[in-house]
């Protein structure tokens, strides 16, 4: 697939200035360089209602909290009872964090009409696998048992996230169905790392000069997993998972320069042959992380409308 226009400028211009990438970075210079990006090419922050941190206990009170920052749309009412979608943000489950993802989840809640609740789980080397997957299902386990305090409805609930922060999002999915808990209402899975051992195509044709590259990649999940054992863990590589019936419906949105993108086609293939309802939106010549940068892409603002819609559709029926 040929890149976009505007994609291959933005690759000419990283590689033109001979921007170093992430895997010739230490851990601080990546989450620094990380938030750069995000906060440069990101569209200007909608108005929301309110915007709230939410502090979540973690299970043993020595270990701390989880901070949360609650997005309530516009036109909602402060005593209105809203849907909620739980965003999980990517960056390899080592660089990222609620700032930097600011702007998208006022975005989400603006189109869907609905709460976000963007969650700042730990991150890897400091708190590598399954440290991240924890901190998750812990966030979806206490607000929805605090979901008055929130004033959000536990019945109506969707997981959402971006490359490492959409694979937490279909990993909760799975456990939440193995214990026999709620369901989520949809999965919306943008470009998702569903298998990290794939050998599938796309990881060799777009190996080097796709923002995304090998060494990259393999940079990330040395840090998250340093254990090697668990890269075959399910809950690192959800295609593993071994059946994927009685799971909420997914949206996918993928981008066809992506490494990742055969192996998103792969989990949702692996979904609808369980008898999942399934819709994948693949977005020609975009290169991963583009759904966060609206001010550089058009097609990053047509793929978030387009999720937040998904959401809205699914959690107000």
């Amino acid at each position: 697939m040929a890149l976009d226009p505007q994609a291959k400028a933005l690759l000419d211009m990283v590689y033109r200035v001979g921007a170093p990438r992430f895997h010739e970075l230490d851990v601080h210079q990546a989450r620094h360089s990380f938030e750069k990006l995000q906060f440069a090419l990101r569209p200007e922050a909608p108005a929301v209602a309110s915007v709230t941190d939410v502090p979540i206990p973690r299970r043993h009170a020595r270990d701390g909290v989880i901070m949360a920052r609650l997005y309530r749309p516009l036109q909602s009412r402060s005593d209105d009872v809203l849907p909620v979608t739980f965003y999980f943000h990517g960056g390899g489950w080592c660089v990222g964090n609620i700032p930097s993802y600011d702007v998208l989840c006022r975005e989400l809640a603006s189109h869907s009409g609905c709460a976000v609740l963007s969650v700042d789980y730990c991150l890897a080397p400091e708190h590598p696998f399954p440290a991240p997957v924890d901190d998750a299902l812990r966030a979806v386990d206490w607000s929805l048992a605090n979901a008055a305090l929130l004033g959000v409805d536990p019945a109506r609930f969707a997981l959402a996230g971006d490359s490492a922060g959409g694979t937490l999002s279909a990993v909760t999915a799975l456990q939440m169905r193995n214990r026999g808990g709620p369901q989520a209402a949809l999965q919306l899975l943008i470009y998702p790392c569903t298998d990290i051992l794939s050998q599938r195509p796309s990881r060799r044709t777009y190996a080097s000069g796709f923002f995304l590259d090998t060494e990259s990649l393999a940079w990330f999940f040395e840090k998250y997993l340093p254990n090697q054992d668990d890269w075959q863990d399910w809950r690192a590589s959800p295609l593993l998972a071994g059946r994927f019936d009685g799971l909420p419906p997914a949206t996918f949105i993928v981008a066809g320069c992506d490494p990742l993108t055969d192996d998103c086609k792969a989990y949702a293939e692996a979904l609808r042959e369980a008898g999942v309802v399934v819709k994948v939106h693949e977005f020609e010549g975009m290169v991963h992380g583009f759904f966060t940068l609206g001010k550089f892409f058009p097609q990053s603002n047509e793929a978030v409308a387009l999720g937040g819609r998904a959401l809205g559709d699914a959690l107000k029926g």
